[in-house]
């Protein structure tokens, strides 16, 4: 009965799947230097949309979920900027959406710790801003409420 238990745990841990974060090939994508961007330069723009998608699924999923909806471990990515979304004037729509930008930014560069335990981990160095910003552009087509 515990060897059984046993092989049941590891199994559910190896299907977790590799958490070595992955290679993203942004080539096709405008390369956007060393500083980085305070907003998405990628909106809207199809090949960082299909990079994107494929850099999330790699990188992403195991914990956000599969197509960003969230299976309760880790926040739905969809609703990342719903507040925006509500908003009737432009200029605090636009001024919303990036600061949903930063917070992304900052949460995906340097990653989230609570009480020293580690809830995401950092991506910078691992991959780049156009990376990044081209999962963002990703998560944009999954929103929960359109823009």
């Amino acid at each position: 009965m515990a060897a059984a238990l046993g092989l049941a745990c590891a199994g559910l841990a190896w299907s977790h799947g590799d958490v070595t974060p992955q290679a993203v090939d942004t080539h096709g994508l405008p390369e956007l230097g060393k500083e980085w961007r305070p907003e998405n330069p990628y909106r809207g723009n199809a090949a960082a949309v299909k990079i994107g998608t494929s850099a999330y699924n790699q990188n992403c999923a195991r914990c956000h979920g599969i197509e960003a909806i969230s299976g309760g471990i880790a926040p739905d990515l969809r609703k990342i900027d719903n507040d925006c979304a509500s908003l009737k004037d432009a200029g605090k729509k636009a001024a919303c959406v990036k600061e949903m930008d930063d917070f992304f930014l900052t949460t995906v560069r340097h990653g989230r710790t609570r009480n020293g335990a580690v809830y995401m981990p950092p991506f910078e160095g691992v991959m780049n801003q156009e990376a990044i910003w081209s999962i963002k552009a990703y998560l944009e087509t999954r929103r929960d409420k359109p823009m």
